[in-house]
């Protein structure tokens, strides 16, 4: 487990105030705050790029969920400067990888609040067992990549993936610059040799999900409805016209798969940097130079990211040992768009990945992979494997209408393992719960899915 911050057990902070500092999530129990609920993020940040230095200004709005004394942010490698709430500066002390306040009188169950904290310093990335994640350096930019820690490198947050907030995001930069952040981009003005970027992101959106791109790339845009654009390195124009010239027909089938497309817009950015995988963020996917080669070679990438604006982002877990919600439907994604690109059908790719399944060890349970398992492979392909054994068991009618009720239901919101498999067993007369039971409790691989007798196609 990561050691971050203070546990639970030593922290002052929450003598008195159960739940107050940390969170409950068994699996990232130092990230995260109870006895409060954001409900939106006001970040103004200007970055100078050469030296790597950020000042910021995060205006945070929360709801309080029990009297509090004292609360704690989340909040990593950076100096803040002033802290006040509602206006009134208070005490605060930073411990690890917490920012401990402490209001000058208690603020009320139920009261709204506002704490306001200035900050400033050399954002870094926070290292963890997938890596070093958050705030990064290009060799002429910034690349962020937030999930699942990262968030706190680069503003004072409750970084819990159920604690989902709006946003408005104000990032200055020399003019060169190109920045790309989640949300609609609002404003941009510059003054001088500085340009000041404002996005707005209306949807609910969870820290790990909020991410700022800053480099020096060309601007492209598909003529599709909700509109995607894209920033690319200015010499990869050409291959990545091919590589993502797919993608608005992609939004076409996953639509009428998955439902409505759950954002304003969508946007896609290669860095100028390779990337061993793709970055996740709401409204917002993240590719490596290594990512556009002329060919599609990554275009199963391109399907699972966008995928995952439907699984994880408008439907966002609400602890993290439910990730395979997340990646085994944006897994299950890649196959649907071979299947209906002329690819292999979706059959062939699970049964591949079945087999590479049966040679890998059999000793973990997907429905709760651990701290460590959150990303392994088999998370994402025996995730794929299971909606295919389910799909067979419904049939193709029940089931992609159960995907539409499925996204429908928990637009922009928390969902669980339970959530699902309740709602599944809603679309068919058969039982479910061996199904569920064998692919995503049990260690042991099952027999490869064949077809119900009777289930439509």
């Amino acid at each position: 487990m990561l050691n971050v911050g203070m546990s639970a057990k030593a922290d002052p902070a929450r003598a008195g105030q159960p739940g107050a500092s940390t969170s409950l999530d068994a699996y990232l129990p130092d990230h995260g705050n109870g006895g409060y609920q954001v409900t939106h993020y006001d970040l103004d940040l200007v970055y100078r790029v050469g030296p790597g230095r950020l000042e910021g200004r995060a205006r945070i709005t929360a709801v309080a969920t029990q009297a509090l004394s004292r609360f704690s942010l989340d909040f990593s490698g950076l100096r803040s400067t002033k802290v006040t709430i509602n206006g009134k500066p208070v005490r605060h002390a930073q411990r690890g990888r917490k920012l401990h306040i402490t209001p000058n009188r208690s603020l009320p169950d139920g009261g709204r609040f506002t704490i306001e904290v200035r900050y400033m310093g050399s954002p870094a990335p926070i290292p963890s067992h997938w890596g070093e994640i958050g705030w990064d350096y290009l060799d002429d930019g910034v690349i962020v990549a937030s999930q699942p820690i990262g968030a706190p490198s680069w503003f004072p947050c409750n970084d819990h993936p159920s604690s989902k907030a709006t946003y408005r995001i104000a990032v200055s930069v020399a003019s060169p610059y190109l920045v790309v952040a989640t949300g609609v981009l609002e404003s941009k003005q510059s003054a001088a040799s500085t340009t000041t970027w404002e996005f707005r992101l209306s949807q609910p959106t969870p820290t790990y999900l909020v991410s700022v791109q800053i480099g020096r790339y060309a601007e492209y845009s598909f003529a599709t409805v909700p509109m995607m654009h894209a920033a690319v390195p200015a010499r990869l124009a050409v291959p990545f016209e091919h590589d993502f010239g797919r993608q608005p027909r992609m939004l076409v089938e996953f639509e009428r798969m998955f439902g409505p497309y759950p954002f304003e817009q969508y946007g896609v950015v290669v860095v100028d940097a390779e990337l061993d995988a793709p970055i996740e963020a709401q409204s917002l996917s993240i590719f490596g130079s290594n990512h556009v080669d002329g060919v599609r070679g990554s275009e199963r990438l391109v399907a699972h990211e966008l995928a995952h604006q439907w699984f994880g982002n408008s439907l966002t877990v609400a602890e993290w040992r439910h990730i395979w919600l997340n990646e085994g439907f944006a897994n299950y994604a890649e196959w649907l768009w071979s299947e209906v690109s002329g690819g292999a059908a979706a059959d062939v790719h699970a049964m591949r990945a079945w087999r590479q399944l049966s040679e890998l060890p059999q000793d973990l349970r997907i429905g709760d992979p651990g701290t460590r398992h959150l990303f392994d492979d088999r998370v994402y392909l025996r995730g794929a494997v299971t909606l295919h054994a389910l799909r067979l068991r419904l049939g193709d009618d029940a089931f992609f209408a159960l995907l539409r009720v499925w996204t429908s239901a928990h637009r922009h919101g928390n969902v669980t393992t339970a959530d699902f498999t309740a709602l599944a067993q809603r679309h068919t007369p058969w039982p479910l719960t061996e199904l569920f039971a064998n692919w995503l409790n049990s260690p042991i691989l099952p027999a490869f899915p064949r077809r119900t007798p009777g289930a439509d196609r």
